[in-house]
């Protein structure tokens, strides 16, 4: 790292099943000159999916292609649209270019907007690379397999009174409402969910898919699914720890369900 850059932008594996994963969320540099002008809160990067690539145990899956940003989400969202627009429209949401974390707390010292300017170019540095990357694999992809599943991968906080109420359910699945697969994938999810043991679901309740999900999402080539967890399923909330234990228990729902969306794809 220097001037304030950062070497990669993502690390990225290809491999040669029918599965692409995407962790867009599991970064957490911000660059120095950005750091400066944030609050402890931004430093932070106190909504990043913490320890997802390690809880999906990517090492073992040395034969599937996954793409894991770098950057923190405060420097650029790699989930939200490029024009910024609303995925929730109503709801309350952050944006391409976050101000406030999830709990209302300003992310800069000067709460004036961020120039458009500057949202731009952070777009065109870290946001554009990422989905290029993103594209050419899934194209890769699908010339050697004619359909692929995209699994978005993320976690969030239990609880997180601005976005939801109460305490969100452990596994969270999203199709923006089944436009993202064909009904045959939905319902070997929904098998897969009816499956697990000890842990609450939903699918497409407060969230459906981002935006990874929903632009690359094309019935029958590309096929997507976000899996947003809860991270009182693998961690210490209070202590912003990993706990192994529980962390296990939920690393076999994961591979389980890396499994079906295999199996589904073959056929």
């Amino acid at each position: 790292m220097s001037n304030g850059q950062i070497e990669n932008l993502y690390e990225f594996h290809p491999g040669q099943l029918p599965l692409l994963i995407s962790f867009p969320h599991s970064g957490d540099w911000i660059p120095e000159d950005l750091r400066l002008r944030m609050t402890p809160a931004g430093q932070a990067s106190t909504d990043t999916d913490w320890f997802l690539p390690q809880l999906y145990r990517i090492h073992e899956l040395t034969d599937v292609s996954t793409i894991i940003a770098r950057p923190s989400r405060y420097v650029v969202d790699l989930n939200r649209p490029p024009d910024d627009q609303s995925l929730y429209p109503g709801k309350v949401t952050t944006g391409l270019c976050p101000e406030r974390t999830f709990t209302g707390q300003p992310i800069y010292i000067d709460e004036s907007p961020l120039a458009a300017e500057e949202i731009a170019q952070r777009t065109r540095q870290y946001w554009q690379p990422y989905h290029q990357q993103l594209q050419r694999e899934l194209e890769r992809l699908v010339d050697i397999h004619g359909k692929v599943v995209l699994l978005d991968a993320h976690s969030i906080a239990s609880r997180v009174p601005l976005l939801f109420e109460g305490s969100l359910p452990d596994f969270n699945m999203g199709t923006q409402h089944g436009s993202t697969c064909p009904p045959s994938m939905s319902d070997r999810v929904g098998q897969f969910c009816q499956g697990l043991s000890g842990y609450s679901y939903v699918d497409n309740g407060r969230f459906i898919g981002g935006y990874i999900t929903r632009h690359y999402g094309r019935p029958s080539s590309v096929n997507s699914l976000q899996l947003e967890l809860s991270q009182a399923t693998y961690m210490d909330e209070s202590e912003m720890s990993w706990q192994a234990e529980t962390a296990d228990q939920v690393a076999h729902e994961i591979h389980r369900l890396i499994e079906v969306l295999l199996d589904w794809s073959r056929n």
